[in-house]
C-alpha cells in the first residue's frame, strides 16, 4: 500500500496569479490522495486573496489541507481568510489535525505555522527582556501543541506540516544571519515526539529541498521557488508491523503550464 502526497508551499496567490497552478492541480485525482499547503498561501493575506487560494485549489477532487504562513497573516485578517478556506472545502490546520482514510490507510495530518528562534547552538533562549521571552514562548506554545496534535492521533501514519522549518537543513542555500527567523529546532522536536513519517514545510524559499530531523525523521521543504513546480508527490509506503519506520520517496512533480 502506497499513500501519495501532493504538496506546495509558498504559492503567494492574488488575481493575477489565479489559473497558474490549475491546469496541473486538475491532474491531481490521477497522481495524488491528498494535497497538502504549507502556508503563504496569499501575499499579503487578505481576504480577497483567501477567495483567490479558494478558487484555485478548491474543489479538486482530493482532500486539500494546509496551514497558514506568516503573510497569512500581515493584514490581521486570519478569521476571515480561515473561513474562505474552509468555505471551498480546504482543512486549515493551527496546532490541530485531522485523520483521512487513502484507500484503507489512516493518514494522520498535524499542522501548526510554526515560528522563528534558531537551531541548537545558535538560538534565542527565554531569557532577558519581556519582548525576548514572548519570541520564544510563543515558538515553544506553538511546538508544544504541534506535538500533541502528532501524538494524539489515532492513525496508521503521521504527516507533519508546518509552513517555518524543523530542522537547518533545508535553509542552506539561506544567509546563515536569517536562519532564526525561517525556523526553530523546537519544532523539530514536536516532529521527533511522535512516530512521524514526514515533515513538510516552505518559507525558505532559497532553502534545500531535503533534510532530517535528529530523531530521523524525513523533511522536506515544498516552498514553490524550491520545487518549482506546482508540487512534488512524495510516495509513502506505511511501516509493516513491527518495523520502526517506513519508506519516503519522491516521485517526478507536476509543472505549471
Amino acid at each position: 500500500m502506497v499513500i501519495r502526497i501532493a504538496a506546495v508551499g509558498d504559492v503567494h496567490l492574488d488575481q493575477d496569479v489565479v489559473g497558474r497552478f490549475r491546469p496541473a492541480l486538475e491532474e491531481l485525482p490521477d497522481t495524488a490522495d491528498v494535497l497538502l499547503l504549507a502556508g503563504d498561501l496569499t501575499r499579503h493575506g487578505t481576504e480577497s486573496e483567501a477567495r483567490c487560494v479558494a478558487t484555485e485549489f478548491g474543489g479538486l477532487g482530493v482532500p486539500v489541507v494546509a496551514v497558514l504562513g506568516n503573510h497569512d497573516y500581515h493584514c490581521d485578517e486570519v478569521p476571515a481568510v480561515i473561513r474562505v478556506l474552509e468555505d471551498a472545502g480546504i482543512v486549515v490546520l493551527e496546532g490541530t489535525n485531522v485523520v483521512l482514510d487513502c484507500t484503507g490507510v489512516r493518514l494522520g495530518i498535524a499542522g501548526a505555522k510554526g515560528f522563528g528562534g534558531g537551531f541548537a547552538g545558535r538560538c534565542a533562549s527565554e531569557f532577558g527582556e519581556p519582548e525576548m521571552k514572548d519570541f520564544v514562548r510563543t515558538t515553544s506554545a506553538i511546538s508544544e501543541q504541534l506535538g500533541v496534535a502528532l501524538r494524539e492521533m489515532d492513525c496508521d501514519v503521521r504527516v507533519a506540516l508546518t509552513h517555518y522549518a524543523p530542522v537547518p537543513d533545508t535553509l542552506a542555500g539561506e544567509p546563515p544571519e536569517i536562519y532564526p527567523f525561517l525556523g526553530s529546532y523546537l519544532l523539530g522536536q514536536a516532529i521527533d515526539s511522535a512516530p512521524t513519517e514526514l515533515a513538510l514545510h516552505g518559507h525558505a524559499h532559497a532553502g534545500s529541498e531535503r533534510g532530517t530531523t535528529p530523531g530521523g525523521v524525513r523533511v522536506r521543504n515544498v516552498a514553490h521557488p524550491v520545487i518549482k513546480q506546482a508540487y512534488s508527490v512524495f510516495h509513502l509506503h506505511p511501516p509493516y508491523a513491527g518495523a520502526t519506520a517506513g519508506k519516503v520517496s519522491a516521485v517526478s512533480a507536476s509543472g505549471i503550464s
